[in-house]
């Protein structure tokens, strides 16, 4: 099965923490799985966020050893139909427009699994299932 990777995935893999949190060691664990797929719009997001001085603050030759790791996998261009798809996401399920864009990205790539910790996780958008790898953190927090 094809997925998708939101941006919050990249960002937890890059993360350069010691010792390693939790969640970036499922994100990497998770960017080793066969047959997934980014956007142009998830790089972009990911570059914002490797250079923010209070995210991953990354220079220079870190965020492109991280791209380079990102470009290996099929990266989808945004397109007027992605566009106009991820409008009709947007007011069918009250989204954002990024949101909208990553659902609409991940359908034009024929994924039918988003990995997201920003969706409505378990919920279905026109037959594309949303993972939240993180979930199991979640419910740990939840027993303490």
């Amino acid at each position: 099965m094809s997925a998708f990777v939101d941006t919050n995935i990249l960002i937890y893999a890059a993360d350069k923490c010691a010792p390693i949190p939790k969640k970036t060691q499922i994100a990497r664990e998770l960017l080793r799985l066969p047959g997934l797929n980014l956007s142009v719009q998830v790089l972009n997001e990911f570059t914002v966020n490797a250079r923010h001085p209070k995210k991953l603050n990354l220079n220079f030759e870190e965020e492109l050893r991280w791209i380079e790791c990102w470009l290996r996998f099929p990266v989808h261009a945004l397109s007027t139909q992605t566009f106009l798809r991820a409008r009709y996401y947007q007011q069918k399920f009250t989204l954002s427009h990024w949101d909208s864009l990553i659902l609409a990205s991940a359908e034009g790539a024929g994924c039918q699994r988003v990995y997201s910790e920003d969706l409505n996780v378990g919920q279905s958008y026109e037959g594309i299932e949303v993972v939240n790898p993180f979930a199991s953190i979640a419910e740990d927090e939840r027993k303490i």
